[in-house]
């Protein structure tokens, strides 16, 4: 049977590939890859739940793929016996909201999606009403589909738009914490959706609040993605919202990626709210009310560490990866350390309050909560970090590893590097590091810190650097060229033209 390089598709805790050709790619993820993925999840569950016959509700972004991939994952599923709920133009936190809703009684449900990845790619992402899969059982997944062994029955389909009911939920959440119906009454505020999933939350969510959303940017789906990556992180995207922000005289600019798990923002004088700033506005409130532990990933900053601590809080800087971000919250409150944030700078924001869940929308809700109580004192929502100590800066390069067994090659320069850099003059090795190698300097030698570490998903080595100083950041890194000459299959092409 042909299986379509099925075990070649994971990423991550995430089922991506190239999906369409229009980008001169070949294609990798099928209909047919896509239909034995679904018969694998049926017999997952199964497997799982103990059922002899599983309900799957599956959603999608405005992908240019989704429609011809949902369908190939419905024939799958319901060749296999499941009745398959399909939820239409949805985020994927909504995807696990569904499965908390006790009357639907849904086993698991999928996310067509390849978040912020260029217009050829696509995926899936896997929940159960515990939470997202893990690694491990996309793996086991995978290899049910590569083995072929499925059940035969007659599935059913059916349609059910939950994201007016999930959207309901995120107002309510805010009329319930300001205490008012219409909170955002006299406000304009701008949404961005890069022509994602995420324009729903003008029409569903801002409007009903009181919120004027003119001058709102990119709502209709379009998964050419014309006008700017759909990404908080993305220097385009976030100048455009800016733009629209100053022009429109915003109170709030706000930032959705695809599928809207992730989300930034732009307070009213054209500040953006993202990275080191996001994280520290959300810390902020969280620590008011309450002192813990907020969980990051690694490329964080020094001053944000300064300004939790500073709230009665603690920074522990874990690494990339929302997944991984979110397990270690989970871990520490499972330990008895209250941690109520779990948060990447890439805009992954997941609560203790909220299931864990990375949600950009419900990130939104609660910028919106603060953004309402910074009005009533008159002040604006970057008056709430102002106290934030920021870098003179900062730099990410990401040179590539040339070789064919990129993991186990950059595995070995971490290893090696690690042992050259004990002798680097002004440096020292951080002694609390979860990922790669994080390196410390002194005033005379760069005065800030460098990582270097392996890409969870691409041949790339990268280096996240941060000063104090001005000229900082060229010194660590021309540290580091040095190091790195001795490794011919890491290009250094990229370092040499950032300290040239």
């Amino acid at each position: 049977m042909e299986t379509y390089g099925i075990k070649k598709l994971k990423s991550g805790t995430d089922v991506r590939g190239v999906a369409s050709p229009i980008l001169g790619r070949n294609v990798t993820l099928t209909t047919g890859a896509v239909e034995l993925i679904a018969r694998a999840f049926v017999a997952w569950l199964e497997k799982r739940t103990g059922k002899g016959r599983v309900k799957i509700a599956i959603g999608n972004d405005s992908r240019i793929t989704a429609d011809e991939l949902v369908a190939a994952f419905e024939r799958g599923a319901m060749k296999s016996g499941a009745d398959v709920i399909y939820t239409g133009l949805s985020s994927t936190p909504s995807m696990f909201m569904i499965l908390q809703s006790k009357a639907r009684a849904i086993d698991g449900s999928v996310m067509v999606t390849a978040s912020h990845l260029p217009a050829d790619r696509n995926g899936l992402k896997f929940f159960t009403p515990e939470g997202g899969l893990e690694g491990e059982d996309v793996d086991e997944i995978l290899d049910i589909a590569e083995w072929g062994d499925f059940k035969d029955g007659e599935g059913t389909l059916t349609r059910d738009y939950f994201m007016a009911e999930y959207s309901a939920q995120l107002a309510d959440r805010v009329r319930s914490a300001c205490g008012s119906e219409r909170p955002l009454d006299g406000m304009k505020i701008i949404v961005d959706a890069g022509n994602g999933a995420g324009g729903f939350f003008t029409e569903l969510v801002l409007k009903p609040l009181g919120a004027d959303t003119t001058g709102s940017l990119y709502l209709e789906p379009d998964g050419m993605f014309p006008h700017h990556a759909p990404n908080p992180e993305d220097k385009k995207a976030m100048a455009t919202l800016k733009a629209a922000v100053l022009e429109n005289k915003a109170d709030l600019g706000i930032i959705f990626d695809t599928d809207v798990d992730r989300a930034g923002a732009v307070d009213r004088k054209g500040e953006e709210i993202n990275r080191n700033r996001l994280i520290a506005l959300i810390s902020a409130q969280l620590l008011s009310k309450r002192p813990g532990t907020i969980v990051t990933d690694s490329v964080t900053s020094d001053g944000l560490t300064k300004f939790i601590e500073e709230r009665g809080g603690r920074h522990h800087r874990y690494m990339r990866g929302y997944r991984n971000v979110i397990d270690e919250c989970v871990r520490l409150n499972n330990a008895g350390e209250y941690s109520p944030l779990a948060v990447e700078t890439s805009g992954h924001c997941a609560f203790k309050d909220n299931y864990f869940l990375d949600d950009g929308a419900y990130l939104v809700t609660e910028i919106l909560i603060i953004l309402a109580g910074q009005l009533k004192k008159g002040q604006r929502l970057a008056d709430l970090i102002s106290g934030l100590e920021e870098p003179a800066e900062a730099a990410e390069i990401r040179p590539e590893i040339t070789c064919e067994d990129f993991r186990e090659y950059g595995a070995e320069v971490l290893k090696e590097l690690e042992k050259l850099a004990v002798n680097c003059e002004g440096a020292t090795i951080a002694p609390e590091n979860y990922e790669g190698i994080r390196i410390n300097f002194d005033k005379d030698h760069g005065d800030g810190w460098l990582l270097i570490r392996m890409s969870l998903h691409e041949a790339i080595l990268p280096i996240n650097v941060e000063s104090n100083s001005a000229g900082g950041c060229k010194k660590m890194v021309s540290a580091i060229l040095q190091l790195l000459r001795g490794f011919r299959y890491v290009d250094l092409s990229l370092l040499e033209k950032f300290v040239a």
